[in-house]
């Protein structure tokens, strides 16, 4: 099994950067992908970025060039540097783990992310 747990969530007025981490334990060695999904009121979950295991990174296009996440594999653990953050990307994120040969996700609980004045 593996277990995610993120930090860093918080307040931020628009314009503003966020860091939020994510620590992977457990069966590190069978994760495939990691990254973070989010979901606002009333809203589906949706990508926000996968980053591939020795692999490239993928992002929504309504984060590209403004988020950044990445894999620190001395530290298992997965980041995503939001910078120029705006109202829309309030949303609790949640950090996924593909796992396995048939990459069945593992999520975290949440945190919540409030970009507002």
């Amino acid at each position: 099994q593996v277990q995610l747990v993120e930090s860093g969530g918080g307040l931020v007025q628009p314009g503003g950067s966020l860091r939020l981490s994510c620590a992977a334990s457990g069966s590190i060695f069978s994760i495939k992908t990691m990254g973070w999904f989010r979901q606002a009121p009333g809203k589906q979950r949706e990508l926000v970025a996968r980053v591939v295991r020795g692999g490239s990174t993928i992002y929504a296009d309504s984060v590209k060039g403004r988020f950044t996440s990445s894999i620190d594999n001395a530290e298992n653990t997965v980041s995503l540097q939001m910078n120029s953050l705006k109202p829309e990307d309030t949303a609790v994120y949640y950090c996924n783990a593909e796992v396995g040969y048939n990459y069945l996700p593992r999520w975290g609980q949440g945190t919540q992310v409030t970009v507002s004045s």
